[in-house]
């Protein structure tokens, strides 16, 4: 594929700083990314970086006036959608097909028959164990979804073991060989 376009979807999580990495190497490497961020994302990186990153305005706001039918559109140009760093919140409510915030319908308005929608989570370990989580994980996978398992380590809350967004170079490097960049 010799030009690619990335819907890069962060969610609200401390690790959000980390996923700014594969967004720039992803930039870098000539793929346009589109970044979009819910209000919680928004929390812990700002909407300048993305743009600083991405070279294009974020996308945060379904309601916003003249932005009605982005979710569309985005879904539309798109080569390869990618959560990073996936909640628990959002793998749950993407499974569920819930489609009232920005996420949900920009994961239904998704050909996921024609292309890849990726996730990285990223959360407490005991989140990611819960039944509820993996049950998710499960159907999403079911479904198509592929995931880029988070790592080990210690986590933002202190606990250790699983549940660390996976390495942004890592994620960058499978984004790039899967859109056939590397």
């Amino acid at each position: 594929m010799s030009h690619a376009n990335v819907l890069f979807f962060l969610t609200g999580s401390i690790a959000c700083y980390k996923a700014c990495t594969a967004i720039s190497r992803l930039a870098q490497a000539g793929v346009t990314v589109q970044t979009v961020a819910t209000p919680a994302a928004l929390r812990f990186i700002g909407p300048a970086t993305l743009e600083g990153l991405s070279g294009r305005p974020v996308f945060s706001d379904m309601w916003e006036s003249g932005r009605a039918l982005d979710h569309i559109e985005f879904a539309r140009k798109a080569d390869l959608a990618l959560v990073c760093p996936g909640t628990g919140n959002t793998i749950n409510r993407l499974a569920a097909g819930l489609a009232d915030d920005l996420a949900g319908a920009l994961f239904l308005a998704w050909e996921h028959k024609q292309k890849p929608w990726w996730i990285a989570p990223a959360m407490n370990t005991y989140m990611w164990q819960h039944p509820a989580t993996q049950s998710s994980v499960a159907k999403l996978r079911d479904w198509g979804v592929r995931f880029i398992e988070p790592a080990e380590g210690l986590l933002a809350c202190g606990d250790t073991g699983a549940g660390r967004l996976a390495d942004p170079e890592k994620i960058a490097a499978e984004v790039l060989q899967a859109l056939g960049k590397k």
